[in-house]
């Protein structure tokens, strides 16, 4: 039997088990969440003082390894502990989910440890979230990122999950499935007034963002704001036509510290995320991929999500034994200043563990500690 058989066979064994009774809890969960809580479409502002009891929650679930029904388990948790997902995802809804795939499949391999355990999102993971949005009442879903090439998404699964989950698959490098890329404006920006984009980031109802749990060499930590780096097509934000990074969102060397944490925040700005999703099951530590020499894989044996990118990221950031509210050059903010104060002062959100309500495991018991990069 082939694998792609399989793994069709196993799916519809999974659903005939399981999704009546995912569909039933998930429900619960979501017809609750729909009575307090309404859309959103950007940050609301807020200013200190400001912040309501139960504002900003974010669920914590423990989960040891990437076996299906493990975390379509966990995820389905983690939704519903958060209220479900019907106050963001309406029927009919258009959805975006962007993983995070970075450096592409000809990335330097640590031997035993795939990229898909150590530096890019795994794919169950993304699939347990559409599973959840489709119960939701999702019927456009697509899965975005600026990949390398496009064999990222077929070697490390994407490809042939999105085939089984009828979902579809785009670049933003390129402007398909639209004839050309649109120009965005940044509200109140600090570096870019605007950002060229494919036009599904503003075609889309929801937009949602599932990052792996790392730390990053210059940004100190990277989850689900920083991924949206990927937003943005590679060639037109380059310094040399050479580099195969987004040079132009670093600048020079004495730019990088001030340059790129507001870059961060200005592309949020863009495409607000209304719900993160944090793969930290199996990862790695001391830098954001294996071309960091100090980059070593752990397993930190954690899911984080939330419905505010500001206080779900602070939260995984904790978890991973920092303080989501240090700034340059404290740890892990070695080298710049701290995105996640710039989105608070901005009143995108919280970092302040004292405001955010965390749900299931506590950021104590979830704790697995970092080393970041030197």
């Amino acid at each position: 039997m082939s694998r792609l058989k399989s793994v069709k066979n196993h799916e519809k064994q999974f659903s005939r088990r399981n999704f009546l009774r995912l569909s039933g809890v998930a429900a619960a969960g979501l017809m609750v969440e729909g009575c307090k809580s309404k859309e959103t479409t950007k940050y609301e502002a807020n200013t200190p003082g400001e912040v309501k009891p139960g504002q900003y929650q974010v669920a914590i679930g423990k989960v040891d390894s990437y076996e299906r029904e493990a975390v379509d388990k966990a995820v389905m948790e983690l939704i519903n502990r958060l209220g479900g997902l019907k106050d963001i995802v309406k029927p009919g809804a258009k959805v975006a989910i962007k993983p995070n795939l970075t450096g592409g499949v000809t990335s330097r391999a640590i031997p035993g440890y795939p990229a898909i355990e150590t530096f890019i999102t795994h794919p169950e993971v993304v699939r347990a979230l559409i599973r959840m949005v489709q119960v939701a009442g999702a019927t456009d879903i697509t899965i975005v990122e600026s990949v390398y090439e496009w064999a990222s998404y077929t070697a490390w699964g994407y490809a042939e999950m999105a085939k089984e989950m009828d979902v579809k698959l785009v670049d933003l490098n390129d402007v398909k499935p639209y004839d050309d890329f649109v120009e965005a404006p940044v509200e109140s920006s600090f570096i870019y007034p605007s950002f060229r984009i494919n036009k599904i980031l503003q075609d889309v109802d929801v937009f949602m963002s599932v990052s792996k749990m790392k730390n990053h060499y210059n940004a100190g930590v990277t989850h689900t704001m920083k991924n949206l780096y990927g937003l943005a097509p590679l060639q037109f934000y380059r310094l040399n036509k050479n580099d195969s990074y987004r040079s132009g969102f670093h600048g020079s060397a004495d730019q990088t510290r001030s340059r790129l944490p507001r870059v961060i925040i200005d592309i949020n700005r863009i495409r607000p995320i209304h719900f993160s999703l944090i793969d930290g099951i199996k990862s790695a530590e001391a830098g954001e991929g294996p071309w960091i020499e100090t980059f070593t894989p752990n397993t930190p044996g954690v899911l984080v999500a939330g419905k505010n990118p500001v206080a779900t990221d602070a939260v995984a950031t904790a978890v991973m034994g920092h303080d989501p509210t240090a700034d340059y050059p404290s740890e892990p903010f070695i080298r710049c200043d701290n995105h996640l104060n710039l989105a608070t002062a901005a009143g995108m959100g919280t970092n302040k563990l004292d405001e955010i309500e965390v749900l299931g495991v506590s950021i104590e018991k979830a704790k697995y500690k970092f080393t970041p990069a030197r």
